[in-house]
C-alpha cells in the first residue's frame, strides 16, 4: 500500500488496511496475510511495542480472534503478481475516494482535534454569500400567514428580524466560526402556493478573511424556525426542508453558484 491521506499516517492506514480485509472474510477462516509493512508483521508476529494506534490495534486483534491468522512479510514491488495486483486496486480506491487536490478538513489539526482555523495572514474581500430553504405546511396555515391571522403577530416580520439577529451571532452558535463584521443582513420570503410552503432566502455580505456562508446559513435556518415557532399552534406537521447554501462569491475561491437562477 502506498500513497498518503490528510489526517492519517501510512502506519494506520497499514494497520486499516489488514482490518478491513479479515472483515471481509468469513468468521473461522484460515486467513494468510502479506504485507510490505514490517510495522505491521512484526507487531503481531514479534510483539513489538504497541506505543501508538492502540485503538487500532485493538480492533485488529478482534479480528484476528475470528480468524486463524498468519503474517507474512514481503518486500514491496517486487514482482510479486498478487501484491502488485492489490497495490492497483488500493490506489484506485484512494483515488476515487479522494477529496479534489487541496481540500481538507480545515479545522481537524495534524493530531486530529478541533480547531480554529488561523485566518490572520488572508487579505480582506468583499464576500458574499446567499442560502436558501422552505418551511411546508398546510395550505391552511399559509393562508393564516398570508392574512396575517395568528395571534402572535406578523409571522414574517418577526422571522425576519429573528433571521437577522442569528446571522449577527453566529459565532456565538458555532463554535469554530470566526465573528465577522457584517455589512448587511438581508431575510426575504416567499409565499409559495404550489408547495404549500414559505420559502426563505438569505443574503449575507462583509469585507473580511473568512467567508460570510455560515451567516447566511444560520440566518435563514432561525428564520425557518422562528415560522415553525410562530404557526406550531396551527400546524404540528410543518417541515423545515432544504436549508443550503446556493451562491457565495469573494476570498480565493472566487464565485461559486451551485444552483441554477441563484
Amino acid at each position: 500500500m502506498r500513497g498518503g491521506e490528510d489526517h492519517t499516517t501510512n502506519n494506520r492506514m497499514e494497520i486499516l488496511a489488514v482490518i478491513k480485509g479479515l472483515e471481509a472474510v468469513p468468521d473461522s477462516a484460515e486467513v494468510a496475510v502479506f504485507s510490505d509493512s514490517k510495522y505491521v508483521v512484526n507487531t503481531m508476529t514479534r510483539n513489538w511495542k504497541r506505543n501508538a494506534n492502540r485503538d487500532l490495534w485493538a480492533m485488529l486483534d478482534a479480528e484476528v480472534a475470528r480468524h486463524t491468522v498468519s503474517f507474512n512479510w514481503v518486500r514491496g514491488h517486487d514482482g510479486n503478481l498478487l501484491n502488485e495486483e492489490a497495490d492497483a486496486l488500493a490506489n484506485q480506491e484512494a483515488r476515487r475516494l479522494s477529496p479534489p487536490s487541496g481540500a481538507s478538513l480545515s479545522h481537524i489539526d495534524e493530531t486530529g482535534k478541533a480547531r480554529m482555523v488561523d485566518v490572520g495572514s488572508k487579505p480582506d474581500t468583499e464576500r458574499v454569500a446567499v442560502a436558501r430553504g422552505s418551511v411546508s405546511m398546510r395550505p391552511e396555515t399559509l393562508g393564516l400567514i398570508r392574512s396575517n391571522g395568528f395571534d402572535k403577530g406578523d409571522v414574517l416580520g418577526v422571522a425576519r428580524v429573528a433571521g437577522i439577529m442569528a446571522a449577527k451571532n453566529t459565532a456565538q452558535l458555532i463554535p469554530l466560526c470566526h465573528p465577522l463584521p457584517l455589512h448587511q443582513v438581508i431575510v426575504d420570503f416567499e409565499l409559495d402556493e404550489a408547495n404549500s410552503a414559505v420559502n426563505v432566502t438569505a443574503t449575507a455580505s462583509t469585507t473580511a478573511k473568512t467567508g460570510v456562508e455560515m451567516e447566511a446559513l444560520t440566518a435563514v435556518s432561525v428564520a425557518a424556525l422562528t415560522i415553525y415557532d410562530m404557526c406550531k399552534s396551527a400546524d404540528r406537521g410543518m417541515r423545515i426542508e432544504g436549508v443550503r447554501l446556493v451562491r457565495k462569491s469573494g476570498g480565493k475561491s472566487g464565485d461559486i453558484v451551485l444552483e441554477d437562477g441563484s
